[in-house]
């Protein structure tokens, strides 16, 4: 491997990395959003239907289609990373 492949390869790992993390604290501000529909008592017991980390992406995804504008992918994780951080607290 020649050390352009390498550089190549670090610069694609890192850009993957940032694009990957998520920000909760960010999250919580898009989610101020979401409250002009509904309140936060939704992802609590009795009435939090959501059981899995996968189901909350597939739920905010699914509700993103109301927004106006709409989040992009990275702030629907950043939400969901809001909602599971002081909510759900689903297992990693």
């Amino acid at each position: 491997m020649t050390r352009a492949s390498l550089a190549a390869i670090l610069v694609l790992a890192c850009a993957f990395q940032a694009r990957a993390a998520v920000d909760p604290v960010k999250g919580e501000e898009l989610h101020r959003a979401c409250l002009g529909c509904h309140g936060t008592e939704l992802y609590a017991p009795p009435r939090a239907k959501v059981k899995a980390l996968a189901a909350l992406r597939k739920e905010v995804a699914r509700w993103n289609d109301r927004m106006n504008p709409k989040f992009t992918k990275k702030e629907i994780d950043d939400v969901v990373a809001y909602l599971d951080r002081d909510f759900y607290r689903f297992p990693k």
